[in-house]
């Protein structure tokens, strides 16, 4: 059962029990005990409102709390939950629990931290402990709470490592420090920075946050070259040294995370050293942000130009109110502290108390219920004496449902820690700070704070903040990093190419020297004098007498992340795998693996080249679309009824076609016809004139080409191919699916010429394969007997090799895209190639014209096809109108042939005079033609004459 405690312990409350301070002794014990006397009485006569909560009535609930009272935040928190109490109370006066808070100094050490956490539960029984303030101390605080399940809450211990599974009844009730990597990476990101050398305190707090915070940054492109970690109990002198060896290197931007107190030492002697001037760049977590207000001014005039991440905690009037009487209740606590602000620990820690107090109401407690006590003799020493809290599980259960809007903002521990909500940039001007934007894990960086918008978490460009006061007070975005004075220069790794064009050294044999030359050397060059700022270099020579190959090159690549050379620089061809352990500038020559061929005099003396203009296709289908219209043309004019067309049998199909397109003006007369023969001439005209020029060009102009155009021909055909020895290109080779046995490997220029010139069918070889670079240096020399085929297969080109994340790769990329869009390249190009890129652009050599396709003729076709069977529809529809008009007028004569049968015979006969007298005239012109063709026009006018004389003797004979 619990004891009614009495006022005086919702204070500091001095351990009795001598079993907990077995290594200290008698003197020690007695000077400790009175500072906590004197301590005691101080805050005695300012407890009124915890005192009176107790006075009221109700069962006390009793609850520890664990601080460093000696520090900022100690004293910043204590001021808060207990106004906190004060407050719930005067709210909630019907309430029937009242806390009661049993208050301790851990005095920063995490053993006595402990030895609290024990006297707390063993001699108060407390089924809540509040605190203790240092990740480190919580770690063991927590795992007695889990033994007597008793939940730890601690609104200031940030540190990753303490939340996991084997702590399940320690709740953080603060922010991970975790969920400020993000923000931070994000600020990074916007100022570009490649960079990051986080300074760091050697502890769990320090060191909790490190691995988080490289894998944010590792997800920008940005990287940690360099830790500096500082002991939590490093002199000045320790400080001092460490801060020259970062003076040392090229990073400029420095991540601090530590306590307020190294901190303010780490600043001060910055400033010292002049690492707080213009070019440097200092970020700080919100460890330290949280608190600048309550720092030393001296120590925030030395921060003057560093930017903060800091949680944001949203206005209210509320939080304007507390706070105006926390900073009197503060001076009345601590009469003899300077001045302190309010930070968001204070309001945590405000929260905190509510959210216990609220759920104690909620479970309900009973002081006739003790702790169930385990059956072990209370003079053991081992921790199995401690009694187990009957109502540990229902309270954490019932901490982590409740929600509220507190002080802080939304207080939600549901996750058995705060969840990421909004935090404030700040950048640090005079002895204050000014805020230049926010970040949120929806919005990422912004400006002011646009609830709603989605978008990535690291996006926010520079813009979307306000300007910053940098160290030295200068407005100039800093790069970042700088070559220290102090430092030596820039080491430029340099080899011997296989084409001394692009790169060659020697050394001098009296200074030891290494002068270099060549075209990769003239672009670097260019490129650093592009750059603004100065950079010192040497050259240092590849040691590869032995091997120039391609292997060389990757060691030559691999010394770069070795860290011998800042940078290696040449004809280094940029590939995947290489990409693995360094970084690649912009490439500085074109891309692509292609062919080299021997051109040869192609003039065409083909018997058949007449057909060669046209392709098999489009010869097929020109006949086609000249039959079907000519079939179309004849049937038109046998549904109209011509009569010479109706004479032409099926059989002769050759003189109907004939017929219908080449014979005289009377052979096609209905307007359909026409139209048809008017579009197919159109459409004919055209593949003429088209097949004219292209037989003209191949019979009239001499080329020069090759009979290899693809690389795959090459191999299908079993041809042999040779490439430069050493190159990768005959591994290339390989995967492309050449035979090992038809791969030719070659170690000069004479000799590949000569293998060129037999040909594969002579020993030789079909093509020469090879980088395009290279094959530009090989035809400025031979470009009249040689061609460039391809490429064929891509690659990135040539770049310079530098280490990851190099601080330099983005302004030489910047560099070399300056000299490869403009004039420099050319005339580089010009001094070591022979400008034989101008000349194979300017003078392309002829090449046989391609033949012609249907795709070319494709609409005339189609619309010539088109109107033909449009026509020839059209024409069926009217011959079968006509004819079914004929019909019914047929039928209706038969249906008045019975009334008029007299007349009818008469007229009958007087017609069928008529049509006997016509179809004698017709059969005597029919003899009229025959006797023509024969006898000639005497007997043409002795034929018409009879003839007439017949005429007229019918039609005499027909009237009677």
């Amino acid at each position: 059962m619990f004891p009614r405690m009495p006022q005086a312990t919702s204070l500091i409350r001095v351990p009795i029990r001598a079993k907990h301070f077995t290594d200290i002794d008698f003197a020690t014990l007695v000077m400790e005990r009175a500072t906590q006397t004197i301590l005691f009485l101080i805050l005695f006569a300012h407890s009124g409102a915890a005192q009176n909560a107790t006075e009221t009535g109700g069962d006390e609930f009793p609850v520890g709390v664990i601080l460093d009272l000696g520090t900022l935040v100690g004293k910043i928190a204590q001021t808060s939950i207990q106004m906190a109490l004060e407050d719930f109370y005067a709210v909630h006066e019907n309430y029937s629990t009242k806390l009661v808070l049993h208050i301790r100094d851990s005095n920063s050490n995490n053993v006595q931290a402990a030895s609290a956490a024990l006297d707390l539960m063993d001699s108060h029984n407390v089924q809540v402990i509040i605190g203790p303030q240092k990740s480190s101390q919580v770690s063991f605080v927590s795992d007695l709470g889990n033994k007597t399940k008793v939940p730890v809450i601690s609104f200031t211990a940030t540190s990753p490592s303490l939340f996991s599974g084997s702590l399940p009844y320690f709740v953080r009730a603060t922010l991970n420090d975790s969920a400020q990597v993000n923000s931070i990476a994000s600020l990074i990101k916007a100022y570009g920075w490649r960079q990051v050398v986080p300074i760091y305190e050697d502890t769990d707090y320090g060191r909790g946050i490190i691995p988080h915070l490289i894998d944010a940054l590792q997800e920008i492109d940005a990287r940690v070259p360099y830790r500096s970690v500082i002991p939590l109990s490093a002199a000045s002198e320790q400080i001092t040294q460490e801060l020259y060896k970062l003076m040392t290197m090229q990073t400029r931007v420095f991540l601090v995370h530590m306590s307020s107190a190294l901190a303010s030492a780490l600043f001060t002697k910055a400033k010292e050293v002049g690492m707080m001037n213009k070019g440097f760049v200092w970020v700080v977590t919100n460890g330290i942000t949280n608190i600048i207000d309550s720092l030393n001014p001296s120590v925030v005039e030395a921060m003057n130009g560093a930017l903060g991440i800091k949680f944001y905690a949203p206005k209210s009037e509320e939080l304007d109110n507390f706070t105006t009487r926390w900073n009197r209740r503060f001076q009345i606590d601590n009469p003899n502290d300077p001045p302190l602000k309010l930070s968001i620990f204070g309001l945590w820690g405000y929260d905190t108390i509510w959210a216990v107090a609220q759920a104690v109401e909620k479970v309900g407690f009973n002081n006739s219920t003790s702790f169930q006590k385990p059956a072990v003799p209370r003079t053991s020493a081992s921790l199995d004496i401690l009694e187990t809290s009957p109502y540990g599980p229902e309270l954490l259960k019932t901490i982590l449902q409740n929600k509220f809007r507190g002080l802080s903002g939304y207080f939600d521990l549901s996750e058995r820690q705060l969840q990421v909500s909004t935090f404030q940039i700040i950048n640090v001007v005079g002895k204050e700070w000014r805020e230049i934007g926010f970040w949120t894990a929806e919005n990422g960086i912004s400006r002011q704070l646009n609830y709603g918008k989605s978008v990535t978490r690291y996006s926010g460009p520079v813009t979307d903040l306000n300007s910053v006061i940098w160290p030295g007070k200068s407005t100039e975005i800093p790069r970042g990093w700088e070559i220290p004075v102090s430092g030596n220069k820039l080491q430029v790794g340099v080899h011997r190419s296989m084409y001394t064009q692009f790169m060659t050294n020697e050394k001098n044999p009296i200074t030891g020297a290494i002068k270099a030359s060549g075209f990769s050397i003239d672009v670097f060059e260019e490129a650093v004098k592009r750059l603004p700022y100065a950079l010192p270099y040497e050259y240092v020579a590849f040691d590869d007498t032995n091997d120039t190959g391609r292997a060389g090159y990757n060691d030559f690549v691999y010394q770069v992340y070795l860290q011998k050379y800042d940078i290696a620089i040449g004809d280094i061809t940029i590939s995947f795998n290489r990409t693995s352990y360094v970084d690649f500038t912009l490439p500085y020559t074109e891309s692509g693996v292609a062919m080299v061929v021997p051109l040869r005099n192609s003039n065409n003396r083909n018997a058949l080249v007449f057909l060669q203009p046209l392709s098999r296709d489009l010869w097929f289908k020109s006949i086609i679309l000249f039959i079907y219209t000519g079939v179309v043309v004849w049937l038109l004019e046998f549904l109209g009824n011509k009569t010479n067309v109706r004479r032409l049998t099926v059989g002769k199909p050759g003189i109907m076609i004939f017929f219908s397109l080449f014979g005289d003006t009377d052979g096609v007369e209905r307007f359909l016809s026409r139209t048809v023969l008017i579009v197919w001439v159109f459409c004919f005209l055209l593949l003429g004139s088209s097949y004219t020029a292209n037989l003209t060009t191949m019979m009239t102009i001499q080329q020069f080409n090759s009979n290899v155009t693809d690389i795959h021909v090459l191999r299908k055909s079993g041809e042999y191919v040779g490439y430069r020895n050493g190159s990768y290109v005959g591994n290339l080779l390989k995967t492309l699916g050449f035979s090992k046995s038809k791969i030719k490997s070659y170690n000069s220029t004479d000799e590949l010429k000569i293998a060129l010139s037999m040909g594969s069918k002579n020993g030789g070889i079909a093509a020469y394969v090879h980088e395009v670079p290279y094959i530009k240096l090989f035809l400025a020399e031979n470009s009249q007997a040689y061609t460039m085929v391809g490429p064929f297969y891509r690659t990135a080109g040539f770049g310079f090799a530098l280490p990851k994340g190099s601080p330099l790769l983005g302004d030489i990329s910047k560099a070399i895209l300056d000299i490869v869009e403009g004039d420099t390249i050319i005339q580089i190009g010009k001094k070591w190639m022979g400008g034989y890129q101008d000349k194979h652009n300017n003078e392309r050599l002829p090449s046989i014209p391609d033949q012609l396709t249907t795709d070319r003729f494709q609409v005339p076709f189609m619309f010539t096809a088109a109107v033909s069977t449009s026509s020839l529809l059209i024409a069926v529809i009217t011959y079968l109108y006509e004819k079914k008009k004929e019909r019914m007028t047929n039928m209706q004569g038969n249906q008045n042939g019975d009334g008029v049968e007299g007349n009818d015979k008469t007229q009958d006969g007087n017609e069928r005079g008529r049509v006997q007298g016509h179809d004698q005239l017709e059969a005597g012109r029919d003899q009229n033609d025959q006797q023509q063709e024969e006898t000639g026009s005497a007997v043409i006018y002795r034929n018409e004459k009879t003839l007439s004389s017949r005429v007229v003797h019918i039609s005499s004979s027909a009237r009677y």
